[in-house]
């Protein structure tokens, strides 16, 4: 039987997209691999968000081609689809296919004969035109949308990710991701709470939805609908104990929607609201659809419905114009604003993006400083946030890890609110605990039952 082994790069939703090109190559018979190195096919599902997401890929191609001479690489994902024959002229790639040919990936990869029997690399490798090399067209007439649950490890039994929708309608000025993934498109209602129901029976007790700007989802269907009807169908329609809700950007956290979370004991007390910036000038270079006090009403409304919720953020540092006082505006803003957490990133200039011409670069070294500064004050806010929680009673979902501590074992687990947590004792995974929260250690909450 041929092998298959896929590695995924990047964010949630190609880890998704990974897992329904998983079951492309199950449903064609083939079998997974425990490890590129005894695959006879290489995916190599890949992200474009930054240079350092290429330069990822290109380094694993080179790796796995070193090491598995003998396996067909096929490359595909958002790198793949934004400079194909970039990736094909390096050797050992077999075949390009980009997001836009990623629903028909195994099909393609496999080069199936007449005989649907699997063609082996040393008899595909000569008969291979440049034409039969790279399968990428226009992303925006692509109304494909893969969905398969994925999990946070390959033998994981709790938390699946279930992506609802996929592509972006914004055209932030940074942004690379339209280009590449293409128009905002949802997952049909019916379907979402199939999957829902499904992954409830099989006796999972948390289900994430994300998307790549989730908050749009429905806007595109035949007869519209709004995050919220999808929200409240699945507390409707299914009997699944918690939902979480990946990142939603701000200008979709309608007062609904903050009532929603805020009065469910089934949906996480989790909001992730990406920010970017402080600066009201550099929001409107970026093209973002919001002002910082509009952002930082949102942000108070959500920690006034909920008070122990996790609230967080995406921030850039180093975005091209942006001066020291555009900078102290994002820092004064993230000090002021009661977020629990942040993921700060560096800009990293894209081609084909607006910013990409801009003027007044930020050297390098300036912003990688500015990163420093907010992640020490993202930090802080963590470890108040988590000692506002000692001596409190907080739900928490035990995961498939246990581990060894001085104290003898215990149990790793991720709290309502997004904290990591140990309770002592092995506990099995995927069960909700009420516990008590008696301490910290380093950025671990420690409780007992």
């Amino acid at each position: 039987m041929a092998t298959y082994y896929v590695q995924n790069f990047g964010c949630r939703a190609t880890q998704a997209d990974g897992a329904a090109i998983e079951q492309q190559f199950r449903g064609l018979g083939l079998e997974r691999a425990d490890a590129a190195l005894d695959a006879q096919v290489v995916v190599l599902n890949t992200c474009t968000v930054t240079a350092s997401a290429d330069q990822d890929a290109r380094a694993a191609i080179r790796k796995i081609h070193r090491e598995n001479p003998a396996c067909q690489i096929v490359v595909t994902g958002c790198y793949a689809q934004r400079a194909p024959d970039e990736i094909a002229a390096i050797s050992g790639v077999t075949r390009v296919i980009g997001n836009s040919h990623k629903h028909q990936l195994a099909e393609i990869a496999v080069g199936r004969d007449n005989s649907n029997s699997f063609v082996p690399l040393s008899n595909l490798a000569s008969s291979l035109s440049p034409t039969d090399r790279i399968f990428v067209s226009d992303i925006f007439a692509h109304t494909e949308l893969l969905a398969a649950p994925v999990f946070d490890a390959p033998n994981a039994r709790t938390r699946p990710n279930l992506k609802v929708q996929d592509g972006c309608d914004n055209r932030c000025s940074f942004c690379v991701i339209p280009s590449v993934r293409g128009q905002s498109r949802s997952l049909p209602l019916p379907r979402i709470i199939e999957e829902v129901n499904t992954l409830g029976a099989a006796g999972y007790k948390e289900v994430v939805i994300s998307g790549i700007n989730l908050g749009r989802w429905g806007r595109d269907l035949p007869q519209p609908l709004k995050f919220e009807n999808l929200v409240r169908m699945i507390l409707h329609e299914t009997d699944l104990e918690k939902l979480r809700i990946s990142s939603v950007e701000p200008m979709d956290w309608s007062d609904e929607l903050i009532s929603l979370v805020a009065g469910s004991s089934r949906i996480a007390k989790h909001a992730h609201v990406p920010m970017q910036s402080g600066s009201d000038k550099i929001l409107r270079a970026m093209h973002r659809k919001y002002r910082p006090w509009h952002y930082r009403e949102k942000i108070e409304k959500i920690r006034a419905a909920m008070a122990h919720a996790a609230i967080g953020a995406d921030v850039m540092t180093g975005f091209p114009g942006e001066t020291d006082q555009d900078f102290d505006e994002t820092r004064r803003m993230i000090e002021d604003v009661p977020f629990t957490y942040l993921h700060v990133f560096t800009y990293s200039s894209r081609p084909g993006t607006a910013s990409e011409k801009m003027p007044n670069q930020v050297p390098v070294h300036i912003a990688r400083e500015r990163n420093h500064t907010l992640r020490e004050i993202a930090a802080k806010k963590k470890r108040a946030f988590m000692e506002s929680l000692v001596g409190q009673e907080i739900e928490a979902i035990t995961l498939d890890i246990a581990r060894d501590t001085d104290d003898g074992q215990a149990t790793e687990a991720l709290t309502d609110n997004y904290l990591k947590l140990r309770t002592p004792g092995i506990h099995a995974p995927n069960q909700w605990l009420r516990v008590n929260v008696t301490g910290i250690q380093d950025e671990t909450l420690l409780a007992t039952t």
